[in-house]
């Protein structure tokens, strides 16, 4: 994605849609606006936009429907910016599609680096999948040679360790939630076995030489899953 990307604000108070169009038309983003619900979903599919970012609490519809509607049709990324902190109201979101989720009041700063994130992620997502290969900071990660390599030095992982890493590395940028985790690294029937991914999480940090308490890598999104940083954004 380039400086030209366009972004849907989805928001009710006008004075944080104001708020958000000038901080994001002074990055050069072409932004367009929907105070509803309804009007989300129908430009959504008009304004084709390369990301949105949207309120929960609409006056039509919850913004988790306006989730599960665009996802019927469409994959652009959609970043939750709400006033709702409650871990089961994140885990909705993100289980119904959205790649990431601020809790507002916010930082103009860490949300216009979450913005480029995921634009890049998007630009890049089908090359890097196709290709199997993703490098992050100083990892590469090969995901059909089965290696990964810290500034040149390779990492010993098992089966397991490599597959959460992979997974993370494939979402960076994205919130991946516990259940998506385990159904994609265990399966089905392990969805609800979050203690496979304490002790896995705690193993890669430990092999990738990450501070839990000053994270370069795994961000740890208390009740509700991780996220696997971009050192260099």
């Amino acid at each position: 994605m380039s400086a030209l990307a366009r972004i849907l604000i989805v928001d009710d108070e006008s004075q944080i849609r104001r708020f958000l169009r000038v901080a994001l038309e002074a990055h050069a983003y072409e932004v367009a606006e929907a105070a509803t619900g309804l009007e989300a979903v129908h430009k959504a599919a008009t304004e084709e936009p390369d990301l949105i970012v949207l309120d929960l609490g609409l006056p039509d519809i919850d913004g988790k429907e306006v989730i599960a509607r665009v996802r019927e049709w469409s994959q652009t990324p959609i970043l939750v910016l709400s006033v709702r902190q409650e871990e089961g109201e994140k885990v909705e979101a993100l289980d119904a599609g959205a790649q990431d989720y601020v809790v507002k009041p916010f930082g103009i700063k860490e949300l216009l680096a979450r913005i480029r994130t995921l634009l890049r992620d998007r630009s890049a997502s089908d090359n890097a999948v196709s290709q199997a290969v993703v490098e992050i900071g100083e990892l590469h990660i090969d995901v059909a040679a089965h290696e990964v390599r810290k500034d040149g030095k390779p990492l010993r992982l098992t089966r397991k360790e490599f597959e959460v890493l992979w997974t993370l590395a494939r979402h960076a940028g994205r919130i991946v939630t516990h259940r998506t985790l385990l159904h994609e690294v265990w399966g089905k029937a392990h969805e609800h076995d979050t203690q496979y991914l304490r002790v896995f999480i705690r193993q890669l940090r430990q092999k990738l030489g990450d501070d839990p308490a000053n994270p370069r890598y795994i961000v740890n999104e208390p009740g509700v899953g991780y996220r696997m940083l971009d050192p260099s954004d």
